[in-house]
């Protein structure tokens, strides 16, 4: 017990005594200049970290890099390049001397982390002996990451700690959250832009069906997320998404390798890192997999080493956004200019040097190179990612991402509030660069998400070169988002149209939709529509009085059927019905003018004339059945038609019945003539009418004949007629009409062979004979005549026999009223004449 005390008190003494210091040992950064304002950097100068055996017996050894990076040490230049630019100007921070310090994270989160806490705290081993431990900021701000999974490591540590953090190339959208990310800005627009112009992209050319590859980080996850459910909303199916890291597996790469091998689509929509697409594209072309359009973000599709690599032929025709290019005067000439004697005190720079030349310096464990460096090797005729300044695009970004620090620290000095954080002034923060970019950031710390479009072609001289074809701007209105060049397009292959990638094609006309069970929505198979639907979307059955068009995308009226005035057929039968009248009318006046002739007088003169008026009532009744039906046409034809013939042929049968009685009165002692004379054929002549009158009002009475719409004929048309109402009226009506002309043609046919010169009954017969054969033909010839020529075969039969009944009876008269004068005599009338068969 008193040991333990001993132990305590000793304890608490020293806690007393002691000093804050970092835990672990700081790193050494890999540039590094002093100044009065210090900046700094992290950027993934190496892309590979060596594992490393702990034995847990010892200190863990120092973290070792490898692979360097040409592009990402021209990203750390350019910012050395943006400060000296700054501090040889005397429009910003002309008092003021800007250093730097920049850390190499070596693409790893832990390392980016452990260099912002270095950044933070400084070199020095012990910085405060009071119990808060605190003290300023060791840096002013710091630009970083290439990556989003390490700048959201460093805005976790930094951001409490209110250091304003500038990310070049840091595109997640989650580091957009203010409450999560309070002092994160950048320079280059959130992958929620860049997912919905991928989507837009996708959709532009027609493409429903494709695959998703996405690194498995921050980046990949986050981004690909947005892409599929933007996609979603817009009908794209995804058949695949994979995950790859640089550091999986080969058995996650094969799996990865056999899934795209086993896909069906024709586009590949990638969210990578050019680290993990390179290998999956070097995996590709060794088991000879190509023949897809890949679509790729702004992390990979710019980057010029991926141009050179073996799987390159794969991605040839390869679309997709990049951040826009820009031009940064005397870049170039800083990035050569990189002076032997620096060698000996940097190994980056010494590494940088034996890794660009092929080449080793002379040192004391050197043995028997291959080749020796003489430090006078001339970087201006390199040819690699550092030296190359034809597509500057993250470059420009860290450009402006120091050039924003600069000038929110020159508008705070002038305002003399030095006590006023940093990024109170980043947020307000508008200028124009040099090439004349406009850096600003919205609320969420996003700059103005513009993208170039670029398709990766083959130049005349045989090399593979990035080519912009289009702008996408999503702070555009509504249709000018897209802005295409008059640039071609090469396509996957190198083709010259653009690839179908679709789960199934579109339906034709007349089909709908119908997915396929357990599959995306893009998959489906074309199933007939019912007819009289249309498929805009999917099968809608029209309206009744609808049908589909020819396209059958919308429901047009049905055309409405029916016999009119313009119509050709119409316009022949109304000149027959008025040739009809005008040749009964022609008749009766004839007969008029010879009515003191034998062959007049002989043939019942009054009953003539009235069956003349009858016949031109039936002629002018046809063309009743003409035009659009109305309520009033309806009830019109019927009763008019039905009237007129029974009116007609009760005229006939009154003449038949006179020429039957005549002949009858000749046989000595018989005197029935007295019984049908003048007046009994006058009234029997009415009695037959008036009974046909009868029957039409009742049927009008009880239920009339009404215009109607026949849809159930035709599906394409509504056919007008006139529903005859009471169908038991209607057949009476016909049926009184055919018991006449039996009774007609009975009688007549009885008297055909009478002894007289002129015999009107065979000529009574035959017209009668004519006029059933026109009837009993009608009735097959009506029921199969469809919509308007029901009514033309109506009102054919009514012409038909009506002329048949006016040449058959009156046009022997007329011939020898007319041509044969000498025959119309009352001898020739009365003379006998042989008995010869009908």
């Amino acid at each position: 017990m008193l040991l333990l005390l001993v132990l305590l008190t000793a304890r608490l003494t020293e806690a007393e005594e002691s000093v804050c210091r970092p835990h672990g040992t700081p790193g050494s950064p890999q540039l590094f200049k002093d100044g009065d304002i210090l900046i700094g950097g992290i950027f993934s100068i190496h892309n590979t970290v060596s594992d490393i055996k702990a034995n847990f017996s010892n200190n863990p050894q120092a973290v070792k890099c490898k692979s360097l990076d040409f592009r990402e040490l021209r990203f750390a230049q350019t910012m050395i390049f943006a400060i000296e630019e700054i501090n040889n100007s005397t429009e910003i921070l002309p008092d003021v001397v800007l250093g730097y310090k920049i850390y190499d994270s070596c693409a790893s989160s832990s390392l980016a982390q452990k260099a912002a806490l270095d950044l933070v705290n400084g070199p020095d081993a012990s910085f405060s002996n009071n119990s808060t431990c605190a003290k300023p900021s060791f840096v002013t701000a710091i630009i970083a990451e290439s990556g989003s999974s390490p700048t959201i490591a460093i805005a976790r540590v930094v951001g409490p700690l209110g250091i304003p953090l500038v990310s070049h190339y840091a595109t997640c959208a989650c580091l957009s959250n203010r409450k999560e990310f309070p002092t994160f800005f950048r320079t280059i627009p959130s992958d929620y832009f860049q997912a919905t112009a991928l989507v837009n992209l996708v959709k532009h050319f027609g493409w429903s069906w494709v695959g998703a590859l996405r690194s498995d980080n921050d980046y990949g996850n986050f981004g690909m997320a947005t892409f599929i459910k933007m996609a979603e909303e817009e009908n794209i199916c995804i058949e695949f998404s994979e995950a790859f890291y640089r550091t999986n597996s080969r058995e996650k790469l094969l799996k990865v390798v056999d899934t795209i091998k086993k896909s069906t689509v024709k586009v590949i929509v990638t969210f990578m890192a050019t680290g993990d697409i390179a290998i999956i594209l070097e995996e590709l072309s060794k088991q000879n997999v190509s023949g897809f359009q890949w679509l790729g973000s702004e992390a990979w599709v710019t980057d010029a080493e991926l141009l050179s690599k073996e799987g390159y032929g794969l991605l040839r025709g390869t679309l997709g956004f990049a951040i826009k290019k820009s031009v940064i005067f005397g870049l170039r000439n800083f990035l050569v200019n990189i002076h032997p004697l620096e060698i000996s005190g940097n190994s980056l720079i010494k590494e940088f040097w034996e890794t660009a030349f092929s080449c080793t310096f002379m040192n004391n464990t050197t043995v028997s190179p291959q080749r020796l460096c003489t430090g006078l090797e001339n970087l201006s005729n390199l040819q690699n990612p550092y030296t190359d300044v034809s597509q500057l695009r993250i470059s420009n970004n860290v450009y402006k991402a120091v050039y924003a620090i600069a000038m929110s620290l020159h508008n705070m000095l002038i305002c003399k509030q030095s006590l006023d954080p940093l990024m109170n002034f980043l947020k307000t923060v508008y200028y124009t660069t040099k090439n004349g970019d406009q850096v600003y950031f919205d609320v969420n710390g996003d700059p103005l998400p513009i993208y170039e479009i670029v398709n990766w072609q083959i130049n005349q001289k045989g090399q593979a070169e990035i080519v912009t074809v289009g702008y996408y701007d999503a702070s555009a209105p509504n249709g000018n988002i897209f802005k295409m060049t008059n640039i071609s397009i090469i396509w996957a292959n190198g083709q010259a149209t653009v690839p179908l990638s679709v789960c199934s094609d579109h339906c034709l006309k007349g089909t709908w939709k119908a997915i396929r069970k357990g599959k995306p929505v893009c998959c489906f198979d074309c199933i007939p529509c019912a007819e009289g639907s249309v498929n805009s979307t999917e099968c809608i059955q029209c309206p009744l009085e609808y049908w589909p068009n020819m396209a059958k995308d919308q429901c047009n009226e049905k055309i409405f059927e029916f016999l009119s005035y313009e119509d050709v057929l119409g316009i022949i039968l109304v000149l027959f019905s008025l040739s009809g009248a005008s040749i009964t009318v022609a008749v009766a006046l004839i007969f008029f003018q010879h009515r003191h002739t034998p062959i007049v007088k002989a043939n019942n003169s009054e009953l003539s004339f009235l069956l003349l008026l009858s016949l031109t009532l039936c002629f002018l009744c046809s063309i009743t059945f003409i035009g659009k039906p109305s309520s009033w046409s309806c009830m019109l034809r019927h009763t008019a038609f039905g009237i007129t013939f029974v009116l007609c042929l009760s005229c006939v049968l009154g003449k038949t019945i006179v020429v039957l009685m005549a002949f009858r009165a000749t046989v000595p002692g018989t005197n029935i003539m007295k019984w049908f004379g003048p007046f009994q054929q006058r009234m029997s002549v009415f009695a037959c009418t008036f009974l046909q009158v009868l029957i039409c009002i009742g049927w009008l009475t009880v239920s009339s004949p009404y215009p109607d719409r026949n849809m159930e004929y035709s599906k394409d048309k509504i056919i007008l007629e006139c529903n005859v109402g009471s169908s038991v009226a209607f057949y009476v009506v016909l049926g009184y009409i055919g018991i006449l002309s039996t009774f007609c043609f009975i009688l007549a046919f009885l008297a055909r062979k009478l002894p007289d010169n002129f015999n009107e009954a065979k000529f009574i017969t035959f017209s009668m004979l004519i006029f059933c054969a026109v009837w009993i033909t009608f009735i097959p010839a009506y029921i199969s005549s469809p919509g308007k020529y029901t009514v033309a075969v109506e009102i054919f039969a009514i012409l038909a026999s009506s002329f048949g009944l006016l040449f058959c009876i009156f046009a022997p008269k007329c011939y020898i009223v007319l041509l044969k004068p000498e025959k119309n005599t009352k001898k020739f009338m009365m003379e006998k004449m042989p008995q010869k068969s009908l």
